[in-house]
C-alpha cells in the first residue's frame, strides 16, 4: 500500500516543486517538496511501496524479471502523482538506486527497461555519493544543536544492503565509509540455516561483529561522544520507546531501552512481529538484524545512548537539489580536507600542493571564457592539484603515473568513483606526455569527460610551472589576451626566470588545448 502524507498547505509563489525517488533494497520511495529561492525545503508528499529488489540481488545475484516489472508498475504510478503536481521536466525529478541495483549482474538491463517503460533515468549512486547526500541531509540538524555539532559524532544508517558511517566534529567530516553490512543481507544469509533462536542470534552477532572490528580500526572506541542513527528501523524504535515522539527533532534513546526492544523483537518470529507491531512482512524480516547492529555498534563506541534522526536519503537528495547539486562551500571544504588527509598519508609537500591548488583556483576563475567548464570542475581541479605529487611516495621515476594509481585506489569524501577517476587522470597528465589513444583509462571516458580532463591538466601544468620554485611566492595573477596569446602578469616579483623556463617546458598542452600560448611577465 502506498502511504500518502500530502500537505494541505498552499505553495509559495517563489518556490519550485521537485521530487526524488529512491529505488532501495526493500522498497521504492518518493518525496515531493517545494524548494524556495533561499534553498529551504518543505515536504509536500511522501510515498512508499515495497519491492523485493535486494532479495533478488543478494540471493541470486540479479533482479528477476517479475521484480523489474513490479518496479515499472510502481514507477508508473509515481509518474501519475508527479503529473498531478505539475512535475514534468527532467530537472524537477531525480531517481537514484542504491546497493540492490548497483550490485546486480543485470543492472544495465534493469535501467534500460525502467527508462523504456517510464522515461525515468535511474542513476545508481555509489557509496561516496550516498555519504555526501547523508552529510547534506543531517548537516542542518547538527548546526541547530551547538553541543552536538562540537562533539565528535558518529552518524550511521544500517540499510538493507549496506551501512553508511560518518564521523563528524565541528561540521568537519573526519571519516566516511560504506560497509557491506545490511539488515536484508543478514536476513537472507540466515534463511539458509535452520537453527534455534539462540543460534540464529549468535550468527547475526558474528556477522555484525566482523564489520564492527573493521570500523574500530578506523574509528577507535572512546573517540566518539555521540551517535546519531538514521533509518526506518530506528524511527520504529523511537515510536515504540518515546511517547509523543517528534520526528522533526533529534531524540535521545537510552541504550538499555534500545537493547530491551531489540531482545523483544528478536524473540518473536515474523508472524508475531507483524501482528504485534502492525508492520509489513519485509520490515519484520529485517527489523531484528538492524536493531541488533545499532546496539552492538553503540556498545563498541562505549556509548550509553543513541540519538535518533528522521533524516533519510530522500531528504539529502532534496537538499542537494535545493543547493543546485550540493557542491557548495561547506561540501567543498570537506572534500579539500579529505584530500589533504590523503596527501599527508603519502608524506606530500603540503605547502607546495596548497600553493598549486590556490593557483589552479585563480586560473579556473580567470579563464572561464576559455575553458567553459561546469563550476564543479573547479573542485576536481583543486583536488588534483593537491594530490598531483603523491606518487613521489612510491618513486621519483614516472611519479605522475604512481599519483594516478594512488588516487584511483583511494577514497575521497563525497566524490563518486567517476569524479575520482577524472582527478587521477588530471594528476597523471600534469607532466610528461599528453593523453594518447593507447591510454585506455583515458579513452574509456566519454567525450565531455576527456575534454574536461585535458582542460584541467593544461591548467594544472601552468599552475605547477608558476610554483616551480616551491617557495609559494606568487599570490596574484593578472590575465590579458594579446595577439592570440594569454598573458599572465605577476605583480611584486622581480625575477620570474625559473617560472618562465618551467612554463616553456610544460606549456605546450595549454596551447594545444586552448589554441594560444602562455606568456609570463612582470607587471610594470
Amino acid at each position: 500500500m502506498i502511504a500518502d502524507t500530502t500537505s494541505t498547505t498552499s505553495r509559495s509563489t517563489a518556490s519550485r516543486t521537485a521530487a526524488v525517488i529512491d529505488v532501495g533494497t526493500t522498497s521504492i520511495r518518493m518525496a515531493i517538496a517545494d524548494i524556495d529561492d533561499a534553498g529551504d525545503v518543505r515536504l509536500l508528499s511522501s510515498l512508499s511501496q515495497a519491492v523485493a529488489l535486494g532479495k533478488d540481488t543478494f540471493t541470486r545475484g540479479s533482479i528477476e524479471k517479475s521484480t523489474i516489472e513490479e518496479c515499472v508498475r510502481v514507477l508508473k504510478s509515481y509518474k501519475r502523482v508527479l503529473a498531478e503536481y505539475g512535475i514534468d521536466r527532467p530537472d524537477q525529478v531525480r531517481v537514484v538506486a542504491t546497493s540492490a541495483v548497483r550490485e546486480s549482474l543485470n543492472k544495465l538491463a534493469f535501467l534500460d527497461r525502467i527508462y523504456t517503460a517510464t522515461g525515468l533515468p535511474v542513476i545508481p549512486i555509489d557509496e561516496a555519493e550516498v555519504n555526501r547526500v547523508t552529510y547534506l541531509g543531517v548537516q542542518p540538524l547538527l548546526k541547530l544543536d551547538p553541543a552536538l555539532a562540537a562533539a565528535r559524532t558518529v552518524i550511521t544508517e544500517v540499510g538493507g544492503g549496506s551501512t553508511e558511517l560518518l564521523q563528524v566534529e565541528n561540521a568537519d567530516v573526519l571519516f566516511a565509509h560504506t560497509y557491506r553490512l545490511g539488515s536484508l543481507r543478514i536476513h537472507q544469509t540466515l534463511e539458509a540455516y535452520h537453527t534455534s533462536q539462540m543460534a540464529t542470534r549468535r550468527l547475526m552477532e558474528t556477522q555484525i561483529q566482523r564489520v564492527i572490528d573493521q570500523i574500530l580500526q578506523q574509528v577507535p572506541p572512546g573517540q566518539s561522544q555521540e551517535m546519531v542513527v538514521l533509518g526506518g528501523d530506528m524511527r520504529f524504535a523511537a515510536q515504540q520507546l518515546v511517547p509523543d515522539w517528534n520526528r522533526n527533532q533529534l531524540t535521545p534513546i537510552p541504550l538499555r531501552d534500545l537493547e530491551e526492544l531489540t531482545n523483544t523483537v528478536l524473540s518473536l518470529n515474523e508472524d508475531k512481529l507483524v501482528h504485534k507491531y502492525h508492520i509489513t512482512f519485509p520490515d519484520a524480516g529485517t527489523l531484528g538484524p538492524a536493531l541488533l547492529a545499532y546496539v552492538m555498534l553503540a556498545r563498541a563506541f562505549q556509548l550509553k545512548q543513541v540519538i535518533v534522526s528522521s533524516i533519510n536519503l530522500r531528504d539529502g537528495l532534496l537538499m542537494q537539489m535545493a543547493t543546485r547539486g550540493g557542491w557548495n562551500e561547506d561540501f567543498s571544504n570537506q572534500v579539500i580536507r579529505s584530500a589533504l588527509d590523503l596527501g599527508r598519508k603519502f608524506d606530500f609537500d603540503e605547502p607546495h600542493a596548497r600553493q598549486v591548488s590556490k593557483l589552479c583556483k585563480i586560473l579556473f576563475q580567470g579563464l572561464r571564457d576559455e575553458h567553459q567548464l561546469d563550476p564543479r570542475y573547479e573542485l576536481l581541479l583543486r583536488v588534483a592539484a593537491l594530490l598531483h605529487e603523491i606518487g613521489l611516495y612510491v618513486s621519483t621515476g614516472s611519479y605522475h603515473k604512481h599519483s594516478m594509481y594512488l588516487i584511483q585506489n583511494s577514497e575521497l569524501f563525497g566524490l563518486s568513483r567517476s569524479d575520482v577517476q577524472l582527478i587521477s587522470l588530471t594528476a597523471r597528465y600534469h607532466r610528461r606526455t599528453s593523453p594518447k589513444p593507447t591510454h585506455t583509462v583515458f579513452t574509456a571516458l566519454n567525450r565531455d569527460q576527456r575534454i574536461a580532463v585535458v582542460k584541467m591538466a593544461a591548467m594544472l601544468r601552468v599552475a605547477d610551472a608558476l610554483e616551480a620554485s616551491h617557495a609559494q611566492r606568487l599570490h596574484e595573477l593578472r590575465f590579458s589576451r594579446e595577439s592570440g596569446r594569454l598573458v599572465i602578469s605577476i605583480p611584486q616579483v622581480e625575477d620570474l626566470s625559473l617560472e618562465q623556463l618551467a612554463l616553456k617546458q610544460s606549456g605546450s598542452l595549454f596551447e594545444e588545448t586552448f589554441g594560444m600560448p602562455v606568456l609570463l611577465r612582470k607587471m610594470r
